[in-house]
């Protein structure tokens, strides 16, 4: 049915909520639409229905270098038909060591197609030194046959680990290569010796497609086994809810690295298997790659907008004194999705009042929950809600137990046909990633919105592992007050860290944002806009006066000068930050928050 508010065909949330003993479980009462086996079902059809619509484009000199679904269709062949006469298959992974590009994106698929699993990885394992661990620690543990870089030379120093010297090496540009390597142009070449028919029909909905690794922000990285059936299931489950998405060819101009099942998986098989396009954006929501981000929206505006909350933040501050981005943004915008965190209802707000502007109507707007365990989306908005926070109900063919405390909290436990089966190489893992009845056990928290009404769906609580006790025994939903710190600092802060583990006070560890921080951006280099600070002591001591209670009042701040470090794991490929990383390389700035005769120290 078409919505009065957005003008788009979607379905409204329907669920269905059982009580057995203990627990609640939810279910969508929305019928799943029929999933197809493998992503080559996909190619396959839109290289026959629509062989000139785009799917991938990458910027190239002035222009963009497109690959329409016809030469996808040839060219994903060509690589599976290379793969194959090597002997590649289920087990003898490739591992994707660059980041988005229209080659990577090819060999992917065609891998796929000839049944070998590819293992995309973060482009700073390999390109910064200090994160070499991280990369010795993946390649010990699949065991690849195969490596590909976009640039030999870029990745020159990763490339001469010992542990890929007897892995071939193929690159897009072999310029500066320091071992042998294999031209990216061999593979799609393609190999007529191997009957390709024979080994396309073995890749089913079992088959591996994807090793997709977790963040590690509590442990070692996690190989998660991504199945064609998780993948295909997923797409599936959420143009049922979004009819939409089928009715016309819906297109992005995306940043979010593949390597995180968000933009890899969420966002560019969304545009496969309903027949989009995927323009690569080849900056980022930093300093240095925002202009490159708002040259392409306005070069290839898209009908679709994917971005973690501080991607959203700056198109809105852009967008109020850059009117040619904002039409370009706006024209033919269906839907803003965000994910990685909670969006400021600020941001929010502005993002609509300039669609009215421009359109004269919203898009929907929405945000998700899922893991990488889940391929991803799980828990979804399907209809227009006017507010950030909700995560929406369940997807089509998903079950959701939900372990509610004395206050209504609930742990979250997910089965379904987009969740994984286990760990690569991790027995032990996998058993303990489920309870007894089967269902993946997440670790997350949420809260119903209305909790007479659960079709109003529902809102993240925080990760179960992230609370805390105070000294004095009182527990700290820390997830649910960071996301209420947010709330009150908001147009101040990038991010916030809540603290006090086994101290006698909450306390904040404040990222502000980048416009508020002058000079080099480092704890030692950088000045606090003075005014800033004034205004968050304001806030602090407003938010303190009006809690209830020890366990929701934060006592002291201090304002971190320097920003969540990629490098150093203090944030995830999708944005969001990692609590336990930043808390621990930060321990000296953890002593100053409690040091009561602290110049930096703000106290309420």
């Amino acid at each position: 049915m078409k919505n009065e508010i957005t003008g788009l065909t979607m379905v409204p949330h329907s669920v269905r909520l059982d009580r057995r003993d203990s627990t609640l479980e939810m279910r969508s009462n929305v019928a799943c639409d029929p999933i197809v086996d493998h992503t080559g079902v996909w190619i396959e059809q839109w290289a026959a229905k629509t062989p000139d619509q785009v799917y991938i484009a990458e910027r190239a000199g002035d222009g963009w270098r497109e690959v329409t679904y016809a030469a996808l269709l040839e060219q994903v062949k060509a690589i599976a038909s290379s793969l194959a006469a090597r002997g590649l298959g289920q087990e003898t992974p490739i591992v994707i060591m660059s980041g988005n590009s229209v080659d990577h994106a090819l060999l992917s698929l065609g891998a796929q197609w000839a049944g070998v699993p590819t293992v995309p990885l973060a482009e700073q394992y390999s390109l910064i030194p200090e994160a070499h661990a991280r990369l010795v620690y993946v390649l010990d543990k699949v065991k690849p046959a195969m490596a590909f870089v976009d640039e030999a030379g870029r990745y020159a120093e990763a490339l001469k680990r010992p542990e890929l010297a007897d892995v071939e090496i193929v690159a897009s540009m072999t310029d500066g290569a320091p071992v042998a390597v294999t031209p990216f142009a061999d593979l799609l070449a393609g190999d007529e010796s191997v009957d390709l028919d024979a080994v396309h029909a073995t890749v089913g909905p079992d088959t591996l497609a994807k090793i997709l690794f977790t963040s590690g922000s509590s442990s070692d990285p996690k190989g998660v086994l991504t199945t064609q059936r998780m993948m295909c299931a997923n797409q599936a489950q959420m143009a049922s809810v979004m009819p939409f998405l089928k009715e016309k060819a819906p297109s992005i101009t995306d940043w979010l690295p593949w390597n995180h099942v968000f933009g890899g998986s969420h966002n560019a098989y969304m545009m496969l298997a309903n027949g989009g396009s995927l323009y690569i954006d080849n900056g980022k929501p930093t300093k240095s790659g925002f202009k490159h981000t708002v040259q392409n929206i306005i070069d290839k505006p898209g009908t679709l907008s994917f971005n973690v909350p501080v991607g959203f933040a700056m198109l809105v501050h852009e967008m109020e004194t850059n009117l040619e981005l904002r039409q370009a943004y706006f024209r033919d915008l269906d839907l803003i999705f965000y994910a990685g965190a909670s969006l400021p209802q600020d941001v929010w707000t502005r993002l609509e009042e300039m669609a009215m502007e421009v359109r004269g109507r919203l898009p929907l707007m929405i945000s998700s929950w899922g893991m990488t365990e889940t391929a991803p989306a799980t828990i979804m908005v399907h209809e227009p809600i006017g507010r950030s926070g909700v995560i929406g109900v369940p997807l089509p063919e998903t079950v959701v137990k939900l372990l509610p405390d004395d206050e209504m909290r609930c742990e979250v436990r997910v089965k379904g046909p987009n969740v994984m089966t286990g760990y690569w190489g991790d027995e032990k893992k996998s058993a303990e990633a489920f309870d007894e009845e089967g269902f993946l056990i997440t670790g997350d928290a949420v809260r119903f919105v209305n909790n007479d009404d659960p079709e109003r769906g529902l809102t993240f609580d925080g990760r179960v592992s992230e609370d805390f006790k105070l000294l004095t025994g009182t527990w700290v939903q820390a997830g649910k007050l960071r996301l209420e710190a947010l709330e009150g600092l908001r147009g101040l802060v990038q991010d916030v860290v809540i603290c006090g583990h086994d101290r006698d006070q909450i306390g904040l560890f404040i990222f502000p944002r980048p416009d508020h921080v002058h000079g080099d951006n480092t704890s030692e280099g950088a000045v606090i806009d003075p005014i800033l600070q004034a205004e968050l002591e304001e806030r602090l001591r407003e938010m303190a006066h009006n809690a209830t209670g020890s366990a929701k009042r934060i006592s002291r701040a201090i304002i971190l000068s320097e920003p969540p470090s990629v490098k150093d794991h203090e944030i995830t490929d999708k944005g969001s930050l990692n609590v336990r990383k930043i808390i621990t390389r930060r321990a000296d700035l953890l002593e100053r928050l409690y040091d009561n005769e602290d110049p930096a120290l703000i106290r309420v």
